[in-house]
């Protein structure tokens, strides 16, 4: 029988659902973007930068895969959820330490990044499979939208206001200092984010797993027979080859920026700020080109125009047309984003969600790792130039471009 929520409920719910995403967001921007840069402040490489924004990830996806049986066991999406959120905040203390302390080793800075996206990771399926049976389907569109471009503001806030920071301790010989604040306050975001999850109503409960619930190697075999076989695997394949050919080169751009080009965390602030206030602006009409295009055609629309932006780097190192770029890519990323999100609710069903993402997460995790490691090998192989930086630049580019015909697969029938 469905339960049903007085209107009232609902819109506090949602009302939470959105402030956890202005809080997460703010985390993410003062907090998550800033830890290759970090690396960098403590005198490690590009290579090391580029593996702390890839390897971890791999590490999260793989922890995630427990995200099921912990599920099935406590028998709520969450409790599990806040659990993991609340892991996530406590994974910026020992960045935090090492900041006041002036060092860390690449492989502490490794396990703290891989304890935040494991965390992260973790609750991610629960909290897709929860909000998916919290918001009516006739809102989803509108309100994933609104949510997304309100936690694009987000992120904008946080990662402009941790470049002021590191600009004035830059300027004061406190850097590290400063990387102990914005490290600080993201912990404080996500404590927030932790609270107004807790305070979220869950829908439908999942039933408890028995004694001998099915092992998790089996769950997962029985997540990708199901993507295998379903019209969703297609978007699965092609969203891990578009991942791929981005993390290429996504993780490289920091230290592109700060190293190569020798920018003040002030010109790197705007530059990378710009992708994150696009995004927030844009979302409100790309939710409406959503709706009349359907999630498929705005999937369309986003994964043709990433294609060409890493070679828009190659025109001119100047702030300011960087800035310009970055604008470009914050619509074309959100288009592609919001896109994915949707089919992701449109076309697998509520009872698989959980494992079917679990999955899907562990192959785009892959895939991330894979993309950053070529990168890498061929930015060492040129050099650790700008010359080397543009190859990468380049091949990031043509790798997307070899991913339209699997764009042009996807066709995804709706959910039961």
């Amino acid at each position: 029988m469905r339960q049903v929520v007085p209107r009232g409920a609902l819109r506090r719910d949602l009302w939470a659902s959105v402030a956890d995403a202005a809080a997460f967001s703010v985390m993410v921007g003062c907090g998550e973007t800033y830890i290759p840069a970090f690396a960098l402040a403590l005198g490690l490489g590009p290579i090391a930068a580029g593996m702390l924004a890839s390897l971890p990830v791999l590490a999260g996806a793989v922890v995630q895969l427990v995200t099921p049986l912990a599920v099935a066991r406590l028998g709520t999406n969450r409790g599990w959820c806040v659990a993991c959120t609340t892991v996530q905040s406590l994974s910026f203390v020992p960045l935090v330490a090492w900041a006041i302390r002036g060092h860390a080793t690449l492989w502490e800075l490794l396990l703290a990044a891989s304890v935040y996206w494991s965390a992260g990771m973790a609750g991610g399926p629960a909290w897709n499979t929860w909000i998916g049976t919290l918001v009516p389907e006739r809102m989803r569109t509108a309100f994933f939208a609104q949510r997304n471009r309100l936690g694009q503001f987000g992120v904008f806030a946080g990662f402009v206001a941790g470049g002021l920071v590191l600009q004035f301790g830059e300027a004061h010989g406190l850097l590290l200092a400063a990387f102990a604040v914005i490290f600080t306050v993201a912990a404080a975001c996500r404590a927030v984010s932790t609270l107004l999850l807790a305070s979220c109503r869950e829908m439908h409960r999942p039933e408890a797993a028995p004694p001998d619930a099915v092992p998790l190697p089996a769950r997962l075999r029985r997540a990708v027979r199901s993507i295998a076989v379903s019209p969703s695997g297609r978007l699965v394949t092609y969203a891990c080859a578009l991942a791929f050919s981005a993390h290429f080169s996504g993780p490289y751009f920091t230290p592109y920026m700060l190293r190569e080009q020798g920018f003040s965390y002030h010109a790197f602030m705007l530059v990378m700020a710009s992708q994150f206030l696009a995004k927030a602006l844009a979302l409100p009409w790309l939710g409406r080109l959503g709706s009349r295009l359907g999630s498929v055609g705005l999937l369309h629309v986003g994964g043709l125009a990433v294609i060409p932006l890493a070679t828009l780097w190659l025109v001119s190192a100047n702030v300011w047309y960087l800035m310009a770029v970055q604008l470009v890519a914050g619509c074309c990323w959100a288009a592609y984003e919001l896109a994915l999100a949707l089919l992701f609710f449109d076309a697998v069903p509520h009872r698989e969600r959980t494992a079917v993402v679990t999955a899907y997460n562990l192959g785009l995790a892959a895939a991330t790792v894979a993309g950053a490691g070529a990168g890498g090998l061929l930015l060492e192989a040129c050099g650790e130039d700008r010359a080397a930086y543009l190859a990468v630049f380049v091949v990031s580019s043509l790798l997307r471009l070899a991913t339209i015909p699997l764009l042009r697969r996807v066709r995804i029938a709706p959910a039961s």
